[in-house]
């Protein structure tokens, strides 16, 4: 038998095709090539192509195969590479789900409830884990300042609902800044969240299943040199983050148990990365969201929690691939 076929796919249809395009760059460095057969798929609106000596062969969509110098290339798993859609939000995942394809991501339901952060935030409290209190705003129904006041207290983040990559958020201090920055983040999606701002420390956790088990990466603590960590801060070098964080043990296992918890909760597989703000006054971690796919670039954090653990990139993907293949036709 020859090595197994791995689909790894990347670019996207949004805006943060641009962060798939750097964790390419990393996962691609690190695929584990004597153990697997890798094809690099891009999937962009004007196709889903890999790329082979200059050429782009396009990718069959009735069973998602290659067609390469007369021999058919089928894929044993994939490994997803997007951020936004359509591989973070369970478009992709319902596809290949169709197909009868494993992959390394969460599901199909996963992904689409953690893409919306109002609803990853509504279940997490359903299952008694913190959250701030928050509003959900839509394009078509206008809400006032004055409604959000009597509701909220500022400040308030006001961020697009959708989508990972703090495009599009603003803190807002001022009653009289609302107004701008809900226009901003309808720039960028439908539906727009407007939470209450929680004091405390903000720690980020990876969190990833093997084919053994479980395993919660070493905890990071993000200061941003903005005022909130926004797209600049995670993706421009405007944030210092500390790996492994320097921090009580009880904070640290109070962090680790909720970031153990909402990856069950929310029957996640694969690595995804949970954002919390620990808040001294209540003593609890408040969960911010959900990642799916957490960004893999040099800057990004899950590799650094790898690298803290003590494991190679390697060995971690090979890991993610391994438990994606132990699903192959499974029902």
């Amino acid at each position: 038998m020859g090595l197994p076929s791995i689909a790894f796919v990347t670019g996207g249809y949004s805006g943060e095709s641009v962060i798939s395009y750097k964790s390419a760059e990393t996962i691609e460095k690190n695929l584990d090539r004597h153990k697997y057969n890798v094809y690099k798929i891009d999937i962009t609106p004007g196709g889903w192509f890999y790329h082979h000596n200059g050429t782009k062969i396009p990718v069959d969509r009735n069973d998602f195969s290659l067609s390469i110098e007369n021999a058919r290339i089928q894929f044993d798993a994939v490994l997803i590479g997007i951020h936004g859609t359509p591989g973070e939000d369970g478009k992709l995942q319902g596809y290949f789900d169709l197909m009868n394809l494993p992959y390394t991501s969460c599901d199909a339901a996963t992904s689409a409830l953690t893409f919306n952060k109002r609803y990853t935030v509504a279940v997490a409290a359903f299952a008694q884990i913190h959250v701030a209190r928050s509003l959900h705003l839509f394009k078509n129904i206008p809400v006032s300042s004055e409604q959000i006041l009597a509701q909220l207290q500022l400040p308030v983040f006001v961020k697009p609902n959708n989508g990972g990559s703090s495009i599009g958020m603003s803190k807002v201090n001022a009653a009289s800044d609302i107004s701008a920055a809900i226009q901003k983040a309808f720039q960028e999606d439908d539906q727009v969240l407007i939470e209450e701002f929680i004091a405390g420390r903000e720690f980020t956790v990876g969190v990833f299943k093997t084919v053994d088990g479980i395993i919660v990466l070493p905890i990071t603590e993000v200061r941003s040199k903005k005022e909130f960590f926004d797209y600049e801060a995670k993706y421009q070098g405007m944030s210092e983050e500390t790996t492994p964080a320097v921090v009580d043990e009880p904070i640290a296992e109070k962090i680790r148990s909720t970031a153990r918890r909402v990856y069950e909760i929310f029957n996640c597989r694969g690595v995804v990365r949970i954002d919390f703000i620990y808040n001294e006054a209540k003593q609890q971690p408040y969960i911010l969201e959900i990642n799916t796919v957490p960004g893999q670039s040099e800057a990004s954090i899950v590799p650094q929690q790898v690298q803290a653990m003590g494991w190679s990139l390697k060995e971690f993907y090979s890991a993610l691939i391994e438990d994606a293949l132990a699903r192959k036709n499974k029902p």
